[in-house]
C-alpha cells in the first residue's frame, strides 16, 4: 500500500511539473481584439488557447473594439487598442479592419484571422514570407462563383438573383466582378445592391421585390453579420431562400451555408497566437490558406420554402439541419 501510494504521489508530482513547464510565465498579457468578438466562433478560440495555459483573466486579458457604426471606424478604435498599449492584436473583421491596425503600429503582432488576399492589399510581402509585423489566415481561397452555383443547383430554374455587397469594404470590387463573372457563366440576371450599415437593408429588400428576385446570397461581411437576424427575417417575409457564408446562418434559417470552417481555422490561429504572445515574429509565421469549407443545409427552411433539394447535396453537406 505504501509502495502504492508513494507511485501515486510520485505520478500526480510528475504532471504537476509538467503542467507548470506548459503554462506561460510572467506578467498579465493583454491581447487587442478589433471586430467581430463576443461570438461563439471567437469564445471556441478563447477556450483554444486556454488550453495552451492563457487562461482569461489569469495570464491574458482580453480588450475588445468593434466598429458598429462602420468601418471608417476601425483606424480610431485600432489606435486605441495601441495606446493601452497591447502585447498582441487579433483581427476577426476582415481585411479593412486589418490594414487599419496595420496602419496603427509597426511594431505589435497583429494577427489578422480570414482576411482575403493578404499580398493584394499589402499586408504581408508574400504568404510564405510575411515580411512585417502581420500574419495570420487568409481567406483567398474562397470561390464566390461557388455559391452562385449552388443557389442553381437547389432551385434549377433560378434566373434572378440578389446579391448584397458593402461598398466601404475594401474587398468589395473583387467581390462584385467574382459575381458578375459567375452570373454571366450560368445565364442569371445578376441584381447588385450597395449596403454599407444596417439602415440599407429596408431599401435593399424592396429592391429585390421590385426585381422579383428569387433567392438572395450574402458574403462574409461584418456588416451583414452582424445584421443576420434582421436579413434572414425580411427574407423570409418575402419567401426568399438566403444563402449564407457562415454556419450560424443557416442555424439560424438559412436555406445553406457555404464557407471556412471557423473552428478549424480557429484552432490553428490559437496556436499562431501562443507562438506570437511567447515571442514568435509574425515575419517568420507563413499566412495559411484554408484547406478546408463547410456545408451546412437547412431543411426545415427548405421545406417551408416548399424546395425538395437534391439528394447529391444533401450527402456532400457536412451537416443537415432537421
Amino acid at each position: 500500500m505504501k509502495s502504492r501510494r508513494k507511485l501515486l504521489f510520485t505520478a500526480c508530482a510528475l504532471v504537476a511539473a509538467t503542467s507548470s513547464l506548459a503554462q506561460p510565465s510572467g506578467r498579465m498579457r493583454v491581447v487587442g481584439v478589433l471586430g467581430n468578438s463576443g461570438t461563439e466562433p471567437f469564445r471556441f478560440f478563447v477556450a483554444a488557447l486556454a488550453e495552451r495555459g492563457w487562461i482569461e483573466g489569469r495570464t491574458v486579458t482580453f480588450v475588445y473594439r468593434g466598429a458598429e457604426q462602420g468601418y471608417e471606424a476601425f483606424p480610431e478604435r485600432a489606435r486605441e487598442l495601441v495606446a493601452l498599449p497591447v502585447d498582441l492584436i487579433i483581427v476577426t473583421a476582415g481585411v479593412t479592419a486589418a490594414l487599419a491596425a496595420k496602419q496603427a503600429t509597426s511594431t505589435i503582432p497583429i494577427l489578422a484571422i480570414g482576411v482575403a488576399d493578404p499580398v493584394k492589399f499589402g499586408l504581408v510581402t508574400s504568404l510564405a514570407r510575411p515580411g512585417g509585423n502581420v500574419t495570420g489566415f487568409a481567406s483567398t481561397a474562397t470561390d464566390w462563383g461557388k455559391y452562385l452555383e449552388l443557389t442553381r443547383e437547389v432551385i434549377p430554374g433560378l434566373q434572378r438573383l440578389a446579391v448584397i455587397a458593402n461598398p466601404t469594404n475594401v474587398g468589395y470590387a473583387d467581390y462584385v466582378a467574382a459575381n458578375e463573372a459567375g452570373a454571366r457563366q450560368l445565364g442569371m440576371k445578376l441584381q447588385m445592391i450597395k449596403v454599407s450599415q444596417a439602415s440599407d437593408l429596408a431599401v435593399a429588400f424592396d429592391a429585390m421585390t421590385r426585381e422579383r428576385a428569387e433567392a438572395l446570397v450574402f458574403g462574409p461581411d461584418r456588416v451583414f453579420i452582424a445584421s443576420m437576424t434582421e436579413i434572414l427575417a425580411r427574407a423570409q417575409a418575402l419567401g426568399l431562400p438566403v444563402f449564407a457564408p457562415v454556419r450560424l446562418a443557416a442555424e439560424r434559417g438559412a436555406l445553406l451555408s457555404y464557407g471556412l470552417d471557423a473552428r478549424t481555422m480557429l484552432l490553428h490561429a490559437a496556436a499562431y497566437a501562443d507562438r506570437l504572445l511567447k515571442g514568435a515574429r509574425p515575419a517568420d509565421l507563413p499566412v495559411e490558406q484554408p484547406t478546408r469549407f463547410e456545408l451546412v443545409v437547412n431543411l426545415k427552411s427548405a421545406r417551408a420554402l416548399g424546395l425538395k433539394l437534391p439528394q447529391s447535396l444533401l450527402l456532400r453537406a457536412d451537416e443537415v439541419i432537421e
